[in-house]
C-alpha cells in the first residue's frame, strides 16, 4: 500500500488491457494459408490426435488453427477462413478454421450441428415407400 507522498510523487499505473485476438487484426474472420498441417496431442488429463494447422494470414501474422469436425482435405498452401475461439486443451491454439469455406470441405455424413461444420442439408428419403407422383403417372399412362 503506497503512501500519500508516494501516489503524489509516481501516481498508479492503469493496467493495459490485453488484445484478444492480434491475428485477426479487429476482424471476424480472416483469410490465410497453410503452411503446416498436423496433429498435436492435448493437455493432461486427455489424450488424443487433435488436427491442428499452421497459417500465414493476410494481416501478416502466423497463427495455430484448430480443424474441427471428423476428418479433413487440407494440406500445404490450401486456402482457409480463421475465426477467433480458442481450444481449452490444446496450448497456444487459438483459432478455429471454418469449415465448408475456401479450400476447407464441409464435414461428410453429418446430421446435427451442420451449420458449425458446412455440411450441405441431407436429401431425404421418404420412409412411406410411396412413389412420386410422376412416377405413378408415367406407369397409368403406359397401361
Amino acid at each position: 500500500m503506497p503512501t500519500i507522498n508516494q501516489l503524489v510523487k509516481r501516481g498508479r499505473k492503469s493496467l493495459k488491457k490485453k488484445r484478444e485476438s492480434l491475428a485477426l487484426a479487429g476482424s471476424p474472420q480472416r483469410k490465410g494459408v497453410c503452411t503446416r498441417v498436423y496433429t498435436s496431442t492435448p493437455k493432461k488429463p486427455n489424450s488424443a490426435l487433435r488436427k491442428v494447422a499452421r497459417v500465414r494470414l493476410t494481416s501478416g501474422f502466423e497463427a495455430t488453427a484448430y480443424i474441427p469436425g471428423i476428418g479433413h482435405n487440407l494440406q500445404e498452401h490450401s486456402v482457409v477462413l480463421i475465426r477467433g475461439g480458442r481450444v481449452k486443451d490444446l496450448p497456444g491454439v487459438r483459432y478455429h478454421v471454418i469449415r465448408g469455406v475456401l479450400d476447407t470441405l464441409g464435414v461428410a455424413n453429418r446430421k446435427k450441428a451442420r451449420s458449425k461444420y458446412g455440411a450441405k442439408r441431407p436429401k431425404i428419403e421418404s420412409k412411406t415407400g410411396l412413389k412420386s407422383k410422376t412416377e405413378s403417372k408415367s406407369k397409368t399412362e403406359k397401361k
